[in-house]
């Protein structure tokens, strides 16, 4: 899969498509099973067409540029939405910044500047909630009418229910932030995890004894926080157990930035630069403060004891 993210390279993406393609266009954030079955529907009409398959997204996401004092929690990192479009068999992804002179284009402006005269699509596949331009005045029928005109199939994929309920983005969040993992797999069809590359910390896990994996969120809000029951992959063939603490360390000094410390049981090796996805299994409780790092040590202690519980190791 080829990846463009710069609006430098928005001749590039033109020039693979302007031969025609089957495309999507979405925030795609989570690529939850609703996601997956319009991707997948993308790729399943561009094989038919012998087209190849675009995914057209941005980041951040509008409502995250629309709402920068409180976006909606960000469920995957630019790469792990990669390594997903890759695996369901996508061509290209194109991905630009959203700005100010994407979210000033009217429903009609977005249309024949983003959708036609970028992705110029044989066939277009959309979720049937799908809204586009200035306010989120464009909408299905205009597709429609568009599709007319310009010569492209219109394909419209119906929402996913799950366990009883549509998913969606807002669903998956729901879930998380209730600590209900298992309907969270349920609607994103895998496990919810994170994923980054292992970096140096304090090293004051060691010190008290639980040397830690530390890994950026490269997010501003997390849909998770607290001490969880974790499996660690990506460091052999098995996934690894372990506990962990996403937050921003109130007891130590020098905390606020937010971070994922994952500690590995019966682990000992120097990781640093490894690339690793941390799956959660079961919250254990929310970060909090103790008075000094001898409490914090034997909180520690507990909670591995009883992620360890929960994990059957």
């Amino acid at each position: 899969m080829e990846v463009y993210r710069s609006k430098a390279a928005l001749a590039r993406v033109k020039e693979i498509a302007k031969s025609g393609c089957a495309a999507t266009i979405g925030a795609f954030d989570g690529l939850h099973l609703g996601h997956k079955e319009i991707v997948m529907k993308a790729c399943e009409v561009a094989r038919q067409r012998s087209l190849p398959s675009l995914v057209f997204s941005f980041d951040p996401t509008p409502k995250e540029y629309l709402n920068p004092a409180g976006p909606p929690a960000r469920l995957t990192r630019f790469r792990e939405r990669v390594e997903l479009l890759k695996q369901w068999g996508v061509n290209y992804f194109f991905c630009p910044r959203f700005g100010a002179d994407i979210q000033q284009l009217t429903d009609e402006q977005f249309l024949h500047d983003m959708l036609l005269g970028t992705m110029h699509p044989r066939s277009l596949v959309v979720g049937d909630d799908f809204r586009f331009g200035r306010d989120r005045h464009g909408d299905i029928a205009l597709l429609e009418r568009a599709s007319v005109d310009a010569g492209f199939d219109l394909v419209r994929v119906s929402s996913v229910f799950v366990a009883g309920q549509r998913v969606s983005s807002t669903a998956v969040r729901k879930a998380l932030s209730e600590g209900d993992f298992e309907l969270a797999e349920v609607l994103l069809g895998r496990r919810y995890s994170m994923s980054g590359r292992v970096m140096h910390g304090r090293h004051l896990g060691r010190t008290l004894g639980f040397p830690t994996a530390n890994i950026s969120t490269g997010r501003r809000v997390t849909a998770v926080k607290g001490v969880f029951a974790v499996r660690v992959r990506g460091l052999g063939e098995t996934p690894l157990p372990g506990v962990a603490n996403l937050g921003t360390r109130p007891t130590v000094q020098g905390g606020g930035r937010q971070l994922l410390e994952v500690h590995i049981f019966d682990f000992d090796q120097e990781i640093y630069g490894e690339m690793i996805q941390v799956e959660f299994v079961t919250k254990i409780r929310d970060e909090m403060r103790f008075e000094n790092l001898a409490m914090l040590t034997e909180q520690i202690r507990h909670d591995s004891l009883t992620a360890r519980a929960v994990l059957g190791v």
